[in-house]
């Protein structure tokens, strides 16, 4: 008998895997959470019936939410992910030498502790002592602590359950309070195909809080579409510019490059209308 996973991605459409076993299951304080095995992208994360990661595309997430906004940057030193409990994020940012503390962030422990066992290879920064594992309210943190960082990843699920604060204007006005003068911060904002409406919003709400907001996008095969988009908001650097080519040439990466720098803020038309439209 064949095993198929399908993560329905809307109402009308969704995508399937060949399942080799199921890892685990449970139900944490705050969501469904699972790790299935598939023939196609390996080891699959899933947190309330959405892919959250894969063995196979994992890196193309974690590097453009991570390089962007780190390489724009003149000298991140500290930084702070809300969510992000895999911990690939944090294994790309401490790939950046001026990083002194990375503060993690994460509402559900349980999504560290099984990234540990099933995903070591994006979890092994977890452990680096740079790192701050804090299992509480990411919202509550931001808002905990002005003035306190050069960089935020917001590392967030859908805009469902938990997570739904993390798309919230008043949220962003945390942030920007919770960053440096020279502060940036990032955030996944969907697809341009199935959530228009949320990266119209999303741009709005950023642009009338930062003087620096734009959206670049990535390819990222399990996730609705294939097609994902970025937030930076920045108080002084203009995204698109490497600050220190020396750092940032010196990274290693499989998606990011120096000339993704520019190259992944040049958008598609009906991407571009999404934001104008905001």
């Amino acid at each position: 008998m064949e095993l198929w996973y399908t993560e329905k991605q809307t109402q009308n459409y969704g995508i399937t895997a060949k399942i080799k076993e199921s890892l685990h299951t449970e139900t944490t304080e705050f969501q469904e959470m699972a790790v299935i095995d598939t023939i196609e992208f390996g080891k699959m994360l899933v947190l309330d019936g959405c892919v959250m990661t894969t063995d196979r595309d994992e890196y193309v997430y974690h590097e453009m939410i991570s390089h962007i906004a780190l390489s724009a940057h003149k000298n991140p030193k500290n930084v702070l992910i809300v969510g992000g409990g895999d911990g690939g994020v944090i294994r790309e940012v401490l790939k950046h030498d001026t990083v002194e503390k990375v503060v993690l962030a994460e509402i559900d422990g349980r999504v560290i502790d099984i990234s540990r066992v099933h995903f070591p290879q994006i979890a092994a920064g977890l452990d680096d002592p740079r790192v701050d594992i804090q299992v509480s309210d990411g919202i509550k943190h931001v808002q905990d602590h002005p003035d306190t960082y050069d960089l935020i990843v917001v590392d967030s699920t859908d805009p469902i359950g938990p997570a739904v604060g993390l798309f919230a204007k008043d949220f962003y006005q945390s942030i920007a309070r919770a960053l440096k003068p020279d502060g940036i911060f990032v955030a996944q904002t969907e697809s341009p195909f199935f959530n228009g409406e949320l990266i119209t919003r999303v741009q709005g709400d950023v642009a009338s809080i930062f003087p620096i907001t734009k959206l670049y996008l990535a390819s990222i095969p399990t996730y609705p579409s294939g097609l994902w988009s970025f937030t930076i908001g920045s108080k002084v650097y203009d995204p698109t510019v490497i600050a220190d080519p020396a750092r940032t040439n010196g990274l290693t990466t499989k998606y990011y490059t120096p000339a993704l720098q520019t190259s992944a803020f040049a958008l598609p038309r009906f991407v571009e209308e999404l934001v104008v439209r905001s």
